[in-house]
């Protein structure tokens, strides 16, 4: 069988030095790149407890016989942590944003997304049958230009937004965007990916910090970053998990979970709440590389994600390397992911970073 229009694309790819291949973590190099934000996984937090038999396979989806009662009884913990009505679990992040995205808004609704949402916000509103409008990252104005155009349609409208962006680091403002939501009665639906653990006085997420939960029409939260497991919760009204549970096709026809993966996530949540050591170290660490001159442009960000412009897919991909084989385990971010002319380095604080290993960073990003 040929696969020749394989290769031309991939061809394509690499001439565009935006060719992506697999790279095993190299352990003895000082890791800027993980989403371990306070060091659960790297410093192994989280202890099964080897008395009780865990099954290894959930056996099926959750409407067959994949549900169970450790499964309900987290879904009933999550909920009252992030102080939502209802809660259900998903096997990763990009199921739940497409499960919940994609079966949410239907024919004749709108959905305006954040022109920097994530790819699996993008994908689950692909997913749906409404239509859909980007408004400019984190603009107001633009946003509510879009909210007074879609105002005479007939169906639902719903603002989707990251609370915490991947790329950029920056937060969106929520206070005045859950307001423009309340003034046109639409309903607003924020990923929480990149706050959960690390956001707020228990990492509880910008969303609850703010005390904004009931402003919500639904909340993401993943698991597979700051949490240190797998997998994924959509928080909301009772209503909304009982919609879900009969048309998300992500959650209906997914395997469940195994009880393993519940277990570790029913322990995470009574680790990370307490972990404020943890959280303020990293907070120090934003603010020393916030302070630090670099030639290059810098993006504003408050958070654990630090991003670095340097365009060009070719440069960038160059002072990586350099900063890889001076042990300092940095990604690029290539276009298409990033727009072009905005390609850089994306640079993630941890808890576990030390002073030293942040000095020798700006150090090498300087003198390059």
């Amino acid at each position: 069988m040929k696969e020749d229009f394989l290769e031309k694309r991939l061809n394509e790819r690499k001439e565009q030095q935006a060719y992506r291949e697999l790279k095993l973590p190299d352990k003895a190099m000082s890791d800027f790149c993980s989403n371990d934000y306070l060091g659960i996984v790297t410093n192994g937090l989280l202890q099964t407890d080897t008395s009780v038999t865990l099954r290894s396979g959930s056996t099926g989806s959750r409407l067959l016989a994949g549900n169970y009662e450790l499964i309900e009884r987290v879904e009933s913990q999550l909920a009252a942590f992030h102080e939502a009505r209802a809660a259900l679990v998903y096997n990763s992040g990009y199921d739940a944003n497409t499960g919940l995205l994609g079966s949410m808004a239907g024919k004749g609704d709108t959905i305006l997304y954040d022109f920097l949402s994530h790819a699996s916000l993008r994908d689950g509103i692909r997913l749906s049958a409404a239509a859909s409008f980007p408004f400019l990252h984190n603009d107001l104005n633009d946003l509510e230009r879009r909210l007074q155009t879609s105002a005479g349609s007939p169906g639902e409208v719903f603002v989707v937004t990251e609370s915490v962006f991947s790329m950029d680091g920056d937060m969106a403002p929520l206070i005045l965007m859950a307001a423009l939501c309340e003034r046109f009665n639409v309903h607003l639906v924020v990923d929480e990916a990149h706050a959960t653990g690390v956001t707020g006085q228990r990492g509880e997420g910008l969303v609850q910090s703010l005390s904004l939960e009931a402003s919500c029409f639904a909340r993401v939260h993943t698991f597979g970053k700051a949490v240190g497991c797998h997998g994924a919760v959509v928080l909301g009204s009772r209503l909304l998990r009982d919609f879900l549970i009969n048309f998300s096709r992500p959650f209906i026809y997914t395997t469940a979970l195994p009880e393993s993966s519940l277990h570790c996530i029913e322990s995470a949540y009574q680790l990370f709440p307490g972990m404020h050591k943890e959280r303020a170290k990293l907070a120090q660490l934003i603010a020393v590389f916030g302070n630090a001159v670099l030639p290059y442009e810098k993006l504003s960000s408050e958070t654990a994600i630090q991003g670095v412009i340097v365009p060009g897919n070719e440069a960038v991909k160059k002072l990586a390397f350099r900063l890889r084989e001076n042990g300092l385990d940095v990604r690029p971010i290539l276009y298409p992911t990033v727009p072009k002319g905005r390609e850089r380095l994306r640079i993630v604080l941890h808890s576990f970073n030390t002073e030293a290993e942040m000095e020798r960073l700006i150090e090498k990003i300087t003198y390059f």
